[in-house]
């Protein structure tokens, strides 16, 4: 390794410096009427999940938490059957369906459990014939396949495992089974960096989607699935709700029998996700999250940034003597984007470094290594130009 270490400190200390925020904020002590200020900064936070959300949204919410429009009390407090929640609740499940255009025949659920518990609860409530397929590209379809062996017959019809999922299958002319209730995807895959570009072929079943990783990233055809579901935490909001969207025909009675009344989709779609109660808090973010996302002008418009996010990340990657990315070109995430150095040491230091700069939660999953760079729609473009400009100054002091 050469030299270059000053220069990569200073770069280091200019990113931080940039992301520097004041705020103000009063010292609480029931014994002191002394007012100050503290100041914290906001770190580029490149997790993929619990992620970064919007700094507009989270003001927000900071300046309702006492004082909800005039309650006198936070979200937090609210009773679940209150005017005021049900108003909440309303107004956040019409955004999302302005965002995505989801037709009147679609319910829309919000749930929890995360994605993990909807693993169970898809083939509870759709296997009738006991026959599902799955189409594994990366842990968490995997996962969701070896649940489903507990209900039924669940066929693995294709796969990516061979090349560690850095890739796609094709998925034009798969081998599904003519009994077969539904066909299942994990659409983005967050920890290996791969989306569906091109939804598989079904053959006329219903495909299921888990896109807990690129829910509302970019405009979707919701007509094409049975059901959609996702775990809010990853580009939504906080961790605690999953999010289902299913169309009306597969909300039924005739579940698996010993499917608990709490994982019965007909459950919540008749209490209006109001069966129990449910998690009041980050409802009301995800429903700030919708509004600002319509600020923003939608999901297409959310696309041409996320696209222009992307490119800054990848053509650097593809240019870069030191770093490289993972996954095919043609299969590449705007969400997740994972990258190595081909060197474990390296890697280390590199998040080591970058968290001391300002850019934290770069580490890759513990399945995979490396680092990954989940860049979410609330990741501002400026935050992928700093880590950028940073990884630049990585390399240019630790090449060999």
């Amino acid at each position: 390794m050469r030299g270059g270490s000053d220069r990569l400190q200073a770069a280091g200390q200019e990113s931080a410096a940039g992301r520097m925020r004041t705020y103000r904020y009063p010292k609480s002590s029931k014994n002191s009427e002394e007012s100050g200020e503290k100041t914290m900064s906001r770190v580029y936070n490149f997790s993929a999940g619990p992620a970064v959300l919007p700094e507009e949204v989270l003001k927000e919410a900071a300046e309702e938490m006492l004082d909800y429009k005039g309650t006198g009390m936070s979200v937090m407090e609210m009773s679940h059957r209150s005017k005021a929640f049900e108003t909440i609740i309303n107004e956040a499940e019409a955004d999302l369906r302005e965002l995505m255009n989801i037709p009147d025949n679609y319910k829309v659920l919000f749930l929890q459990g995360g994605a993990h518990l909807q693993f169970s609860m898809v083939p509870m409530n759709l296997m009738k014939n006991r026959v599902a397929d799955y189409i594994i590209t990366g842990q968490w379809a995997k996962k969701a396949w070896k649940e489903a062996q507990k209900y039924g017959k669940a066929n693995a019809i294709a796969s990516s495992e061979d090349k560690v999922f850095s890739y796609i299958p094709d998925c034009s002319d798969l081998p599904v089974s003519e009994d077969a209730d539904y066909v299942y995807i994990c659409e983005n895959n967050t920890i290996y960096g791969t989306k569906f570009k091109t939804l598989p072929n079904t053959k006329g079943k219903t495909l299921v989607a888990d896109v807990s990783s690129c829910f509302l990233s970019e405009p979707v055809d919701v007509t094409k699935y049975g059901l959609i579901y996702g775990g809010v935490q990853k580009n939504i909001g906080p961790a605690g709700v999953v999010i289902v969207i299913i169309r009306e025909d597969l909300i039924t009675e005739d579940v698996l029998p010993g499917t608990p009344t709490m994982c019965q989709y007909k459950t919540h779609a008749d209490a209006k996700s109001l069966y129990n109660t449910p998690p009041c808090y980050g409802i009301y973010i995800c429903g700030k999250v919708f509004k600002w996302l319509k600020a923003k002008g939608g999901l297409e418009a959310m696309k041409e940034i996320n696209e222009k996010k992307a490119k800054i990340l990848y053509d650097f990657l593809d240019q870069s003597s030191l770093f490289k990315g993972t996954v095919v070109k043609e299969d590449r995430s705007l969400m997740n984007v994972p990258f190595v150095t081909g060197d474990a040491d390296l890697d280390a230091l590199f998040v080591k470094e970058a968290a001391a700069a300002g850019f934290v939660n770069l580490k890759g999953h513990r399945t995979v290594g490396g680092m990954r760079a989940s860049i979410y729609n609330a990741m501002p473009i400026e935050g992928v130009e700093k880590l950028v400009e940073f990884m630049k100054a990585f390399e240019e002091a630790h090449q060999a």
